[in-house]
This record gives C-alpha cells, structure tokens and sequence, in this order.
C-alpha cells in the first residue's frame, strides 16, 4: 500500500493494524522519498525456545535408581 505521510497521520493506528493483520509493507510517499513501514517477521515458536544441556552418562543408570533411599513420609 502506498499513501502519503498526510493520509497515515489520519489514520496511523488503523493502518498500522492493517499492516501487521496482512503482513504487506506500508509505503508512505514524503517530500519525494518513499518510506517503508515493514511488521518484523516473528520466530515460530520453537526457534524461541532456549536450549538446554541434555543428560549426559548411562540412561539405564537412570531406571535403576533407589528412589525409597530419599523418600520419607510427611510427618
């Protein structure tokens, strides 16, 4: 879309709105030079997500544990 400087400051959050909505660039045409007014793309959420260590040693040193050795009941 490519309006004029005069015609975004009517109607700038409406526009604005609209521009994230569709995801298309806004042009605005001032003095001769033409701006844009780009929605930055967002990361999918799994590219959000912040790495973690993984366990490191035997998977079935895991599965053996004595788990009751650390366990008591509520007083």
């Amino acid at each position: 879309m490519r309006i004029t400087a005069s015609k975004l400051r009517e109607n700038i959050y409406r526009i604005l709105d609209e521009a994230i909505k569709t995801g298309l660039p806004v042009e605005v045409i001032r003095k001769g030079t033409v701006l844009r007014i780009v929605p930055e793309k967002r990361a999918s959420k799994l590219q959000r997500l912040k790495k973690r260590g993984g366990y490191r040693g035997d998977p079935d040193q895991i599965v053996h544990i004595d788990w009751l050795k650390g366990w008591s009941e509520w007083k």
